[in-house]
């Protein structure tokens, strides 16, 4: 019997999509033929491939309305926020825009007497395991600069969100680039794992969980096949007591709240200088009170359901925890709350990092707020975590922030913003967060590997 993936709808637990999984004989004539066509695929001018690649982004441009509808009855997100073309199409571009800079060689010496330079030769075959709380955009971040440097691509997207890989796989061959160069798969897990130990594809990025990060290692193990992952994280916020305190409740709590809380970069705990504490928590409070949770293909929701039953009832959990633990919430259980995937926003204080809740991913609609006295206990704070991917700094001092940034064990810093993803700068993680460099020239760098020309010509 053929198994099967399925997605069910956290809207209302029906089956939205279900697609035969491929057998491990089937998968690997995949990747042989996506190794087959790497070649060819290659050999074409690096415009082309440019122009191939902005011409699929164009194609994903058409069905934006479809888009949103899609990811609504998939991951939950509302309808009004129109889908992911803005973030998605942004990325690829500046993808493009930089491509020829990034790939070109680095010239040593072309003299009469050697010609020495360092050139950028596509690993192969890239295999990029995508998740599904924003699955067009994190997939653009590997797909869009794998294949414009000469790599062909395997697409394996998360279960929640099966259609998506399938729409990007229509409009990336409408465009014109060979089914074999960009294929889009559905595989078990024991087939992924049996493919990276057989040296089926030459680099793997996953993004996803720490459990799912480690199972890529361990399946690359002995196969020198380099593994990019971005995992977990429990990104903080730090308000300082010459922050602009409206702006910093409105950006930091659409930043914990936004998409349900699931966001790879939301904020999950926030550190607030005891001076201005009150001020800040009265404002986010009244910014949750003023929330929408509702069916998400409703115009008026603000905030949908989170994508699956398991991931709301690990977040009640946490909260549940940390309350009987003395933890106080400030938000009273919405009427939409049917104890499923439609789940109250909450804010927590009295929050101590004895509790999960300020300690374990949480990805979902809570977040804790602590009282700090100086930038020392604030920094001692937001370093007290097993992760590290972003951090969320409120001053008016770019000096202050800038120095208490190089203190901070994580992979971006912001100032004054926060659940962002920069295309120009480097996507990257430390700690539990894993490891990886994702977009800017070093994602270039990262989906390729350097090959060194000495030519003595006399």
């Amino acid at each position: 019997m053929t198994q099967t993936v399925k997605c069910i709808s956290p809207i209302d637990g029906s089956v939205f999509a279900e697609r035969p999984l491929l057998s491990e004989a089937e998968a690997f004539e995949a990747a042989a033929r996506a190794r087959a066509a790497q070649p060819a695929w290659a050999a074409r001018p690096l415009e082309e491939r440019i122009a191939l690649v902005r011409a699929a982004v164009d194609e994903v441009g058409k069905t934006t309305d479809r888009m949103a509808q899609e990811l609504a009855h998939q991951m939950g997100r509302p309808v009004r926020y129109g889908g992911e073309f803005g973030g998605f199409n942004e990325r690829a571009t500046y993808m493009a825009e930089i491509a020829a800079d990034a790939l070109a060689p680095i010239m040593i010496e072309d003299s009469d007497t050697f010609l020495r330079k360092i050139e950028r030769e596509p690993h192969g075959v890239v295999f990029v395991v995508a998740p599904w709380n924003y699955p067009y955009m994190t997939a653009i971040n590997t797909v869009a600069p794998a294949l414009i440097a000469g790599n062909t691509v395997v697409l394996k997207h998360a279960a929640q969100t099966l259609l998506v890989g399938e729409r990007m796989a229509e409009a990336f061959h409408a465009a014109g680039i060979p089914e074999d160069v960009f294929q889009n798969v559905f595989l078990s897990h024991d087939t992924t794992s049996a493919l990276i130990a057989g040296r089926a594809f030459n680099f793997v990025n996953f993004t996803g969980s720490v459990g799912g990060g480690k199972a890529m290692e361990q399946a690359a193990a002995g196969t020198f096949t380099a593994v990019s992952t971005e995992l977990g994280g429990k990104d903080p916020g730090y308000v300082r007591a010459d922050a602009d305190i409206q702006a910093a409740a409105d950006t930091l709590i659409d930043g914990a709240m936004f998409n349900s809380g699931q966001c790879c970069c939301g904020i999950e705990r926030i550190y607030v200088n005891e001076s201005v504490y009150d001020d800040f928590l009265a404002k986010c409070i009244e910014i949750v009170k003023g929330y929408k949770l509702g069916n998400p293909l409703e115009a008026e929701t603000t905030i949908g359901p989170m994508a699956n039953v398991r991931f709301a009832k690990e977040v009640r959990a946490q909260i549940a925890e940390a309350i009987e633990d003395g933890a106080t919430a400030h938000i009273e259980t919405f009427a939409e709350d049917d104890g499923g995937t439609y789940l109250s926003p909450q804010i927590l204080t009295d929050v101590t990092h004895d509790m999960r809740i300020m300690r374990d991913e949480s990805f979902g609609p809570v977040v804790g707020i602590m009282k700090v006295k100086d930038d020392e206990e604030a920094i001692a704070l937001m370093n007290d975590s097993d992760f590290g991917l972003t951090c969320s700094i409120w001053t008016k001092d770019t000096a202050t922030a800038d120095t208490i940034g190089k203190r901070l064990q994580t992979g971006t810093v912001f100032m004054n913003r926060c659940d962002y993803l920069d295309p120009a700068l480097c996507w990257t993680g430390c700690k539990d967060t894993g490891r990886g460099a994702g977009l800017s020239v070093l994602g270039f760098h990262a989906l390729t590997r350097p090959k060194s020309y000495h030519l003595k010509k006399a």
